[in-house]
């Protein structure tokens, strides 16, 4: 992976259900541009989709910011999901396995953890949630 500035970056609005084709097009064609090989620009859309659908699904409006980094002589791909919602009641059950509070498969988050290399989320009934995940590639 190649681009000629130390950091790039990408970001969408997410607002309602509309949104989540343009999202991952634009995600695509993001990770195409910088020469990401096809599995990791898979799995990365994959977890800015998963995202996405759950900023639509339980804030309804908020973003994505899709950021090329690097750390040292590692390069990779960061995806920050933000909304103002209600946050999440119970974290920990939220990242287990097919717990949904929605009736979908639960597979959204712990599957987004298990795409990406780092995971960090914050969430608050005050400030809405933040999802920061980074895929490192070789």
């Amino acid at each position: 992976m190649r681009w000629s500035v130390e950091r790039s970056e990408l970001f969408v609005a997410v607002g309602d259900e509309a949104d989540l084709p343009v999202l991952v097009v634009r995600v695509q064609a993001w990770l195409t541009e910088r020469g990401v090989s096809p599995g990791e620009r898979a799995r990365i859309t994959t977890a800015a989709s998963e995202l996405a659908t759950n900023i639509v699904k339980y804030a309804g409006r908020g973003s994505m910011r899709v950021t090329a980094v690097r750390r040292g002589l590692h390069e990779g791909v960061e995806l920050w999901a933000e909304d103002r919602g209600p946050g999440i009641a119970d974290v920990t059950l939220a990242l287990a396995d097919r717990y949904s509070s929605s009736g979908s498969l639960g597979l959204g988050l712990p599957g987004v953890r298990r795409l990406m290399d780092d995971f960090d989320l914050r969430t608050s009934p005050e400030t809405g949630t933040s999802v920061k995940v980074c895929r490192w590639l070789a």
